[in-house]
This record gives C-alpha cells, structure tokens and sequence, in this order.
C-alpha cells in the first residue's frame, strides 16, 4: 500500500484507512509509538501502556492493603 503525506497546518499527518485501523484494532484514543532506524519509519500500537497502568493500580492497591505486613515481613 502506498500512501501520501496530508498537510495539516503546519505538520505532515498521514491517513491510516479504517480497514488497517481494525484490523490493528486502533481507535482515536490507542497511543501509538513512533520508532525509526534512520530508513525507516515504524508506527505500532503501544498496547503494553494499558498493561503498566493496570499493573500499577493493582500494586498500588496491595500496598495499600498489606503495606505495613510486607514491610515487617522485609525486616
């Protein structure tokens, strides 16, 4: 597939088509990271971002609860 750039204001924006998008399962609201080796140009859905979020409400929450048990356990 070959695409072109879109100038938008002062930026370049390139159209994904909505089949790549679902195929991906991207929506408006998926983070994407951006990655490049110099000749290249590599735009992946950055699903990992949604893991450490909840990994860290999860820790967050068993700190909360077993916080000070985990510490004497520590000792």
């Amino acid at each position: 597939m070959v695409k072109h750039l879109t100038q938008h204001g002062n930026s370049a924006a390139l159209v994904i088509d909505k089949a790549v998008l679902e195929l991906l399962h991207i929506t408006m609201k998926t983070p994407l990271e951006l990655a490049t080796d110099g000749k290249s140009l590599v735009i992946s859905p950055l699903r990992d971002a949604r893991r450490v979020v909840r990994f860290r409400a999860a820790l967050e929450a068993v700190n909360r609860r077993h916080g000070k048990t985990l510490k004497a356990l520590a000792e």
